[in-house]
């Protein structure tokens, strides 16, 4: 199986979750990226732009993603809004972003350009979003820029430790402090106040700052508080699961948060 490269470090928290998710059913299904064109209604192309955090996954590509691979669908729906309402609230916020009428033209030039492609046996035919479904789904495809290289590249060097995520203020390889209080009726480690966000491995960011410290106030300490959920954050959020009788899948969702924040 072909190694994945790091998402680019300028992606929202909950879009790099949502991709992380993807990938991940994507391996475990053992399709490629050509199969799934054959069974899904987007293009090769398409699904490479989308898994490379170069373009926003329509919703409509993560039920179909899903289907394929046998999953139920509604995780990754709850992650697709998340990362959804962030990237509304961030073109809000950012008035320098295509105008709503630019994507339009712009994603039906794509579908346009994948209409025009050779037909292969058993391939979907591509089905024609509405005004709105288009709107959301490319709101902000080419802000921030996102644009990298393949998803692949053994050759590529991973991005530098020490890298600002934009807009955050989160320093990678950096270790923070943690100064856990009760702040109206609940613990806050004062990096975050999320109890929805979903981690799971490579996730990084000041949400995970505040689980890992929160996870040492509960007596489960990961021994690290860099922002990087790895293996050994990972093994204390399991560890906390069981202790509460949580499902222990070691990914710190709305359940293990509130738990935490008790």
């Amino acid at each position: 199986m072909p190694r994945w490269k790091e998402l680019p470090t300028e992606l929202p928290s909950s879009e790099r979750q949502l991709l992380v998710q993807l990938r991940r059913l994507k391996d475990h299904s053992g399709l490629s990226l050509a199969a799934l064109s054959t069974r899904t209604s987007y293009s090769r192309s398409s699904w490479e732009r989308y898994l490379n955090g170069k373009k926003p996954v329509p919703r409509k590509a993560v039920e179909e993603l899903a289907q394929v691979s046998g999953t139920d669908p509604t995780r990754l729906v709850v992650l697709y809004e998340v990362a959804e309402r962030a990237r509304t609230e961030e073109a809000a916020a950012r008035p320098d972003q295509p105008t709503r009428e630019q994507d339009r033209e712009r994603d039906q030039q794509e579908q346009d350009e994948q209409e025009q492609e050779p037909p292969r046996a058993g391939r979907t035919v591509p089905l024609k979003w509405t005004l709105g479904a288009v709107a959301l789904a490319v709101a902000v495809s080419f802000g921030g820029g996102l644009l990298v290289a393949g998803a692949w590249d053994d050759d590529a060097t991973a991005e530098k430790a020490g890298a600002v995520a934009a807009g955050t203020g989160y320093l990678r390889g950096q270790t923070y402090t943690c100064d856990v209080r009760r702040k109206g009726g609940e613990l806050r480690a004062g990096h975050s106040g999320t109890r929805e966000m979903l981690l799971d491995i490579n996730s990084t960011g000041f949400d995970v700052v505040e689980a890992q410290c929160l996870l040492r106030e509960k007596g489960f300490s990961p021994g690290v508080f860099d922002g990087l959920y790895d293996e050994r954050t990972k093994g204390a959020a399991k560890r906390f699961q069981g202790a509460r009788h949580l499902v222990m899948d070691g990914i710190i969702g709305p359940d293990t948060w509130r738990e935490l924040r008790r």
